[in-house]
């Protein structure tokens, strides 16, 4: 039944759409890598502490975007975002928007 209400749904514009020119700079500035229908990056903060702060800044953005990535701390303070367009699996704009707002909170 879920699944009949969310095929029904109207989805954001750029969660719907992708700007091949847009994911292309974005993934030869060389920090974002594409895996298979998402992009991904690892990011080092100083300690536990810090990676968590960070994982929070991004919980930020990501609300205020209304669209939310897979975020996991590992070895206590690498913190690896993972995006992509689950509604559409696939990458969108929307994916590409919140990287590069993840890489001006770095």
């Amino acid at each position: 039944m879920r699944w009949v209400a969310l095929a029904a749904m109207a989805f954001p514009e750029n969660e719907t759409r992708l700007d091949e020119a847009a994911l292309a700079l974005l993934l030869d500035a060389g920090a974002w890598r594409r895996e298979g229908n998402a992009i991904t990056r690892t990011f080092t903060s100083k300690g536990f502490k810090g990676a968590v702060a960070f994982v929070n800044r991004i919980a930020e953005a990501a609300n205020e975007a209304n669209h939310h990535p897979d975020i996991h701390v590992e070895h206590y303070r690498l913190v690896r975002v993972v995006l992509t367009t689950h509604a559409t699996d696939g990458i969108s704009d929307a994916d590409v928007e919140l990287a590069r707002r993840i890489d001006e909170l770095a």
